[in-house]
């Protein structure tokens, strides 16, 4: 007399449970399945497929956002009055003018230090003006094409002589000093984002604000699931459209963002039943996010798309040289773990059909699943229950 089992048939996000009746298999004994005998085979019919050998990528998607990234305010140094501004949107690189005041151009500059004091030949002869912020400068006037000077740390007679060619090319008063408000430095070239200020107005605070030239996606990741956000990790950026480009992730925010309003359960009206903004217990926290910047090398790629919603899809598991089959494939044994049925002419020298295999699992990943064991092997033909 046959054994009765009962065997789950697993699909991708969806359990099918089916009743049937297993005889000889996985070492239990037993004969063939007749007319009537309930076998696997009895009044079912489904696919079949071949275990295969392969990669297997585990890619989780987030949403992102296509930009210029975070806008920076510019605080002017210069004193006077405005009298003229860049549109948004243009491009200022080195030696560029960002504004005028009193119609003198305030001068764009890439470095990290502020400008913070006047440069300018000591009277001393002997204590001449040196520092980090001197060659800084001199740096970039010898990039401006300007030479004469030794560039170092020393404010020298030759880099005044440098300075006084240079403000002649600009329409100022050669003096061969440089004053606080003559230049600004940023770490590269930026794009005007907006102005504040207004042409007439006093040159103080912030009158304007930039952002990069190049475009960037930002994700607002969960601050709990940041792991995947390693400084020089690849990732694909899905554009609209579909059409796919590489990424890397340059930048990760320390400070977590408190979560959106009304983003918890319990965030009901005044006087409902919600109890107040604070009762989804630690619903804040768990909502809470982390900018994750990333950048995108190939700008080309990017078209003329300038600012949109976009998809970010990351690895998070990899197996290669794996046997993998359909998750639809997969058969949970009563007794435990799974198995696959093996289909008519899988070439293992088994009964027709009805016959089962039991297989560790691996990874999930693309509705396939990562399958070993010592019955298992590559070629072979295996049901899709149906």
């Amino acid at each position: 007399m046959g054994v009765g089992r009962r065997s789950v048939l697993v699909g991708a996000g969806a359990v099918v449970v089916t009743a049937v009746a297993v005889v000889g298999a996985l070492g239990l004994g037993g004969g063939e399945d007749g007319p009537g005998s309930g076998g696997p085979d009895s009044g079912r019919e489904g696919g079949t497929v071949r275990v295969t050998r392969g990669t297997l990528v585990d890619e989780t998607e987030v949403d992102g956002t296509l930009d210029h990234g975070a806008e920076v305010p510019f605080q002017v140094r210069a004193e006077g009055t405005i009298t003229w501004l860049p549109k948004p949107e243009k491009t200022v690189a080195r030696g560029g003018t960002l504004l005028r005041v009193d119609e003198r151009p305030v001068v764009l500059l890439y470095g990290d230090l502020p400008m913070y004091r006047e440069l300018a030949v000591g009277e001393d002869a002997d204590r001449p003006l040196r520092g980090l912020d001197v060659r800084q400068f001199e740096s970039n006037l010898a990039a401006l094409g300007y030479s004469g000077f030794t560039v170092d740390d020393t404010y020298s007679e030759l880099t005044a002589d440098a300075v006084k060619r240079w403000q002649k090319d600009l329409g100022r008063p050669r003096t061969g000093k440089v004053g606080i408000g003559d230049v600004a430095y940023v770490p590269g070239p930026i794009r005007v984002a907006r102005t504040s200020g207004r042409v007439g107005g006093q040159a103080t605070g912030d009158v304007l604000s930039y952002t990069s030239t190049s475009r960037v996606v930002t994700v607002e990741a969960s601050a709990g699931d940041t792991g995947w956000a390693e400084r020089g990790r690849q990732v694909t950026v899905e554009l609209p459209g579909g059409r796919a480009v590489k990424g890397r992730v340059a930048e990760v925010g320390q400070d977590a963002s408190p979560a959106s309003q009304g983003a918890g359960s319990g965030a009901g009206a005044e006087g409902g039943d919600g109890g107040g903004a604070g009762s989804g217990s630690g619903g804040g926290a768990k909502s809470a996010t982390v900018p994750v910047l990333i950048r995108i090398g190939d700008q080309k790629a990017l078209g003329r798309l300038d600012s949109s919603p976009v998809t970010v899809r990351y690895v998070g598991r990899k197996r290669e040289n794996v046997l993998t089959v359909p998750v639809a494939a997969l058969v949970a044994l009563a007794e435990g773990g799974h198995g696959l049925e093996l289909a008519d002419g899988d070439g293992s020298g088994g009964k027709k059909g009805g016959r089962f295999v039991a297989v560790e699992t691996g990874l999930f990943a693309n509705g396939k699943v990562e399958v070993s064991g010592s019955a298992v092997r590559e070629g072979m033909k295996v049901r899709i229950p149906g």
